[in-house]
């Protein structure tokens, strides 16, 4: 059974080393057979501006910045809006204020 495997496996190489076509690899856009390859027009890659979301820090930090938006500079102020809001809890309901803040230029 073994020999019969050898026969089977060194017929099957000689058929792949004798045919040209098969064993050689395009390269460079030619074909093994001879033949140039379709060449497909390059695309242009795309162009991706990234900008940071804090301008003024020329820096990397692993920390995390405090707020959703740090403060964006000089013309700028913070808006709050205050409000009172119910809160269930264990002991009973509770009126805890809540407040809002977000930076607005002006």
């Amino acid at each position: 059974m073994k020999v019969f495997a050898t026969i089977v496996a060194a017929s099957i190489f000689g058929l792949l080393v004798a045919t040209p076509g098969l064993a050689q690899p395009a390269v460079d856009g030619v074909r093994a057979g001879g033949g140039l390859a379709q060449s497909q027009p390059k695309r242009a890659r795309p162009r991706i501006l990234v900008r940071p979301i804090y301008p003024y820090r020329r820096y990397h930090t692993t920390y995390p910045v405090p707020y959703a938006a740090e403060y964006p500079g000089p013309n700028a102020k913070r808006e709050c809006v205050a409000r009172y809001v119910e809160e269930h809890r264990p002991s009973g309901t509770v009126v805890v204020p809540r407040v809002n803040c977000r930076w607005v230029r002006s």
